[in-house]
């Protein structure tokens, strides 16, 4: 039954938290899915500014290669045929005087290099960079589109974001355009007649380098951003994780307060009715025994210690129902200002022959600046002398009784505390000593401790043992000054 109940708290507290697991799920996977979709933002940014740089440095290349285009025809071919009959770039003068114009043509823009193709065959006539003059097969499909009167461009690069870290190789852009080399009219318009094809070659490295370092930045932002808000995601879910597990903790707590109120209030209810049935007779028991024992006097001398023994035992199964009552029934109690050092003292006095008699050195620490407290005097009373009378059961051969009153005023609380030096209990014991009918001893109904309780909790207060076995035990009675 006991394993049934335990396994329905759990499964209550289970159901409780899935909520929350629920919420903590959508939490981590919309972190993730918010991640995802900034990296994939970063990717359309980065690679639509390069796509829009690409686009203007296509329409800047093919707007210089028709200037090129222009400037070759009308400074160079034409003087030429004029002067040599024919274009020989074979020839130093011819090439150098080519060089001139190109070079002139092109000075103070962002040009790499400039190539010249001859129409025929796939060869390169002239280019700026010397190694490639005389070159055949290099125009590929870009030079076969010029040819056929297609302006066109192709983009080589190489290298990622990885190439930005420290030793990776360089990122390099190069944006080659090829057009046709046109023959011009004396008043400038084209003719259909293309001469070679003419190849703009534009470095894009650093555009596309600050392009990279932009896409990169983004992402580390972004990745600096998710990792501060997935440590306060983090912190605020193990924080939340912490108060629904001391909120279930709590709950199972209340629950078993509850479970166990209902049983004792069950079970007080019985004890009062079973305590009264026998609280009549037992009294006309010892009041007959009283009787029975002056008559045994004269009657059968020597006889009366059996009318004793009665009346003995029915106080001793008196006092038992007292206690049944008190538990089943507890008093209200009528709070009044009083000192609680006084309380001991009053209490300590009546101890004290107790005390001597088995040979109990008493210690006292009464704190002189504890203030008048509210509470009633004779319930405390009464919790305190069934703590001191615990304590000098625990040391049947002696020992040392100290008792202590303290304020402690930053939590508005009296200490009332009980120290002896007797036998201890174990941990085991100590979680059960303030359970109803809980005894370890031979005569008695396990209802001292139980009752105490019930007083200090009436009071607003809490009580607390703190023992070693061997070593002795402490009790520890905090109650509100206010």
């Amino acid at each position: 039954m006991v394993e049934g109940k335990k396994a329905q708290d759990d499964a209550a507290s289970i159901s409780s938290l899935k909520p929350f697991r629920l919420v903590k799920f959508f939490s981590y996977t919309g972190f993730a899915v918010f991640l995802l979709f900034t990296l994939v933002l970063s990717w359309i940014i980065s690679n639509h500014a390069k796509k829009v740089l690409l686009e203007r440095s296509e329409a800047y290349a093919f707007v210089v290669a028709e200037n090129l285009s222009h400037q070759v025809f009308q400074q160079f071919v034409l003087p030429t045929v004029v002067r040599y009959g024919k274009i020989a770039l074979r020839k130093p003068e011819q090439f150098a005087r080519l060089d001139a114009v190109v070079r002139n043509a092109t000075h103070g823009m962002r040009i790499q290099a400039v190539t010249i193709f001859d129409s025929k065959e796939n060869i390169i006539s002239y280019s700026t960079v010397a190694s490639r003059i005389g070159r055949t097969g290099e125009g590929g499909i870009e030079y076969r589109k010029a040819l056929a009167g297609n302006n066109n461009s192709v983009v080589r690069s190489t290298g990622t974001l990885l190439n930005l870290l420290p030793g990776a190789q360089p990122i390099s852009s190069q944006l080659s355009t090829f057009i046709p080399f046109r023959q011009y009219q004396v008043n400038n318009q084209k003719r259909d007649v293309i001469m070679g094809v003419i190849e703009v070659v534009q470095d894009l490295s650093e555009d596309v380098v600050a392009i990279t370092k932009l896409q990169g930045s983004i992402i580390l932002t972004s990745m600096l951003i998710m990792s501060a808000l997935f440590v306060v995601l983090g912190f605020i879910v193990a924080r939340a994780d912490r108060i629904i597990e001391a909120r279930a903790e709590e709950r199972r707590r209340l629950e078993q307060q509850l479970h166990q109120s209902q049983r004792l209030a069950t079970l007080g209810k019985m004890v009062a009715s079973v305590s009264h049935e026998i609280k009549n007779p037992l009294g006309i028991v010892r009041s007959t025994a009283d009787i029975l024992g002056k008559r045994l006097k004269s009657v059968a001398p020597g006889n009366e210690h059996l009318a004793e023994i009665i009346v003995e035992e029915t106080g001793r199964l008196d006092g038992i129902v007292r206690e049944f009552l008190d538990f089943a029934r507890p008093q209200e109690p009528k709070m009044a200002p009083a000192s609680v050092n006084e309380l001991f003292d009053k209490l300590l006095r009546f101890m004290e022959p107790e005390l001597e008699q088995r040979n109990i050195v008493l210690e006292t620490a009464l704190s002189e600046n504890i203030p008048r407290i509210p509470l009633d005097q004779g319930l405390v009373y009464r919790a305190c002398l069934n703590i001191l009378v615990n304590s000098v059961q625990a040391m049947p051969e002696g020992g040392k009784l100290s008792v202590e009153t303290r304020y402690e005023k930053a939590r508005g609380m009296a200490l009332l505390i009980v120290t002896d030096t007797g036998e201890g209990m174990s941990l085991e014991k100590q979680g059960h000593i303030f359970t109803p009918f809980y005894t370890d001893k031979n005569r008695g109904t396990g209802l001292g401790l139980a009752i105490v309780k019930n007083i200090v909790d009436s009071h607003q207060g809490t009580i607390s043992v703190d023992s070693k076995e061997g070593e002795g035990t402490t009790f520890t009675i905090a109650l509100p000054a206010w």
